[in-house]
């Protein structure tokens, strides 16, 4: 369980600025998919850099999206193109009318269960964490089959948040969706961190920050009020190139709706976010290589067109203490 915190590492919310900055994330990438890096917290699970980004961001719920079910062979369904617009029109509106959920306690814990298929790799991995809801410990099952809860320490550096801390940002935010997205856009957290040792600072374009904190926020949609979960969706509607897709699966072979952002960029992947076509839940995200990318000048290329990276969230849910499962 540790690599979900050297793939947290690897950022989430910020896309690509430019191609030096894509590279030094990628071969970070590459380094913690050939086993190097391991680190001691959990955190944002299963991320990676630049155009990547996150491949299934812990949701921050106090319901489940769906039954758990089982790691599947990932399959294709067509994909069918459609007006993105009208999409966040009625996710906006369907999210709108849910029942607010409860904060929960300090000293709960958040509970998530999620699979992941590498880019280079044929099997389907499940991983299980807790992570307390002030962000002090964390937990998860060892290879000896016994639970490991642990400290986690101030990372100053860090961008990562706490539940309750995603959850104390969210409710700053006002509900008229113009004014959202200039308070996401302008927000220094996502503008000033993560601050890594040995790695340059680069501040993405306000669009692409905004899009990348709003898809951020929306998986994290079970204890926010729904007058905000639906500001955000119309708030998203504001931001140039969002593109939405019928049809893209996730790492447990559900189909929904795969968001993504056309940025004008020659980007090497593409990277969806899926959500559920009839709640508009987060289930999971999927990036596609477009075609090969080369990293550091090697030759032989470090992902192949027609690679896919696949992830799903499975489970979601709030319980009082490490090792339930709600």
């Amino acid at each position: 369980m540790d690599d979900l915190r050297s793939l947290r590492e690897l950022r989430a919310v910020v896309p690509e600025p430019d191609e030096v900055w894509l590279a030094q994330g990628r071969r970070r990438l590459l380094r913690r998919m050939r086993g190097h890096g391991r680190g001691r917290r959990f955190g944002r699970a299963l991320l990676l850099a630049g155009a990547l980004g996150t491949a299934a961001a812990v949701a921050l719920v106090a319901v489940r999206p769906q039954e758990p079910v089982p790691p599947v062979a990932p399959s294709q369904s067509p994909i069918v193109q459609l007006d993105a617009d009208a999409v966040l029109a009625r996710a906006a509106d369907t999210v709108g009318r849910r029942k607010a959920a409860g904060v929960p306690r300090p000293t709960q814990w958040q509970y998530t269960k999620s699979l992941d298929k590498q880019p280079n790799g044929d099997t389907v991995e499940t991983r299980e964490q807790w992570m307390r809801y002030d962000g002090k410990q964390t937990a998860a099952f060892g290879e000896d089959g016994r639970l490991a809860v642990r400290d986690v320490p101030p990372d100053p550096g860090d961008d990562d948040l706490s539940p309750q801390q995603y959850d104390q940002k969210l409710r700053e935010l006002p509900t008229d969706p113009k004014k959202l997205l200039a308070k996401v856009t302008k927000d220094r957290h996502w503008i000033d961190y993560p601050r890594e040792e040995g790695v340059p600072h680069v501040v993405a374009p306000d669009a692409d920050r905004a899009y990348g904190v709003i898809m951020l926020y929306l998986s994290r949609y079970g204890v926010m009020p729904p007058e905000l979960e639906s500001a955000l969706f119309q708030a998203l509607a504001l931001i140039p190139g969002v593109r939405i897709e019928q049809g893209v699966t996730d790492a447990a072979g559900r189909s929904g709706l795969g968001v993504w952002r056309d940025t004008g960029r020659d980007d090497p992947s593409r990277r969806y976010r899926i959500l559920d076509p009839r709640t508009y839940r987060y289930l999971g995200e999927r990036t596609v290589w477009l075609r090969d990318e080369h990293l550091g000048g090697d030759p032989e290329p470090a992902f192949r067109k027609g690679s896919v990276w696949l992830t799903a969230l499975v489970t979601s849910t709030i319980v009082d203490r490490p090792g339930e499962r709600g």
